[in-house]
């Protein structure tokens, strides 16, 4: 099915993406439970998901968690990394220590997510989950809506708790950063001299090794040693984001009213502010998380390169529309 250029901005995010998501998620599931058949209480599987701003991800790993525990009895934990960005107090203090770094100036780009929150959370879960008394865990979120659309993190007061009568056996962990692999500083500057990106060229080369320098310290937690198989939603043209991300704020608008979602001039530079990560490390994800590590060629690889990985990630593009045009297992 070919791209259609013309849809309107407030189509509906087409549900054809978990018909061959769940099949591919109890393959995997069905070798983990076999290599961990000895095991009492076996971490949870988890299911890395990455796609870009306004794709859909929301809407599908709501749907892979129904399909999870209505379908399979499986209970199911869904975690974005969007819920571990930094305080607002801590964006502006970051933001304020890099002034002339826009990478920085709002949350989005690695570096403004709070990585300690983050590996305290997934080691307590894991730790939690494995002991035959599991205890509830707090579950961070972020509110994205405060502050006029630049966001802040709720009081603890407001987290919900995993069931320690139903802790999961499922664990995604979605955000659109998720999979990304930092790039060695002779990648990144050859990407940077390069032609024909969109906003690489708008930044200084020291500002985007900041960045990169970031993304190291969630590799550990983002990449495929975490995982147990990963999900990537591909866009046919990762410019769409612009045009998804605007029908986002449309729905927040109205929703919660005007002073909820952000302006045009505000969601440009808020999506600028995302895009060169996509430009730096989107085809590092199609080529395979679980691939060795061949960052400073960065060129294609095969996909059998995965070695005991292998068939672990399912890559679905969708069109403008969020429409799946091709998918495959690599």
């Amino acid at each position: 099915m070919a791209a259609t250029p013309d849809v309107p901005l407030q189509t509906r995010v087409v549900d054809d993406k978990s018909p061959i998501c769940i099949p591919f998620i109890l393959s995997r599931l069905a070798a983990y439970q076999q290599q961990h058949a000895h095991e009492a209480n076996p971490r949870p599987f988890i299911v890395g998901l990455n796609g870009v701003q306004g794709v859909g991800k929301t809407t599908l790993v709501r749907a892979l968690a129904t399909a999870l525990q209505e379908g399979e009895g499986l209970s199911t934990l869904v975690v974005s990394i969007d819920d571990f960005y930094l305080t607002h107090a801590d964006q502006l203090a970051l933001a304020a220590k890099h002034p002339d770094n826009a990478l920085v100036q709002c949350r989005g780009e690695p570096g403004t997510h709070d990585i300690p929150l983050l590996t305290t959370f997934l080691t307590t879960l894991q730790t939690a989950l494995t002991s035959p008394n599991p205890t509830p865990i707090p579950i961070p979120q972020y509110d994205k809506s405060a502050f006029s659309g630049l966001g802040d993190r709720l009081p603890p007061s407001q987290w919900p708790s995993t069931s320690p009568t139903n802790p999961p056996r499922v664990l995604i962990l979605e955000g659109w950063c998720v999979g990304f692999r930092p790039l060695s500083p002779a990648a990144v500057e050859a990407k940077w001299r390069s032609g024909g990106t969109r906003t690489l060229h708008k930044h200084t080369l020291e500002h985007l090794l900041f960045v990169n320098e970031q993304l190291g310290a969630y590799a550990d937690l983002l990449v495929g040693s975490s995982s147990n198989a990963f999900i990537h939603i591909d866009a046919e043209d990762t410019e769409y984001v612009y045009a998804w991300r605007a029908e986002q704020e449309a729905q927040l608008r109205r929703e919660r009213g005007a002073d909820a979602a952000m302006s045009e001039a505000q969601l440009v530079k808020f999506v600028d502010a995302y895009y060169p990560a996509y430009e730096l490390y989107t085809d590092g994800v199609r080529r395979g998380i679980f691939r060795p590590e061949d960052t400073d060629t960065d060129t294609e690889t095969d996909s059998g390169n995965n070695g005991a990985k292998a068939g672990c990630q399912l890559r679905l593009v969708v069109g403008r529309g969020r429409e799946v045009v091709d998918s495959m297992v690599i």
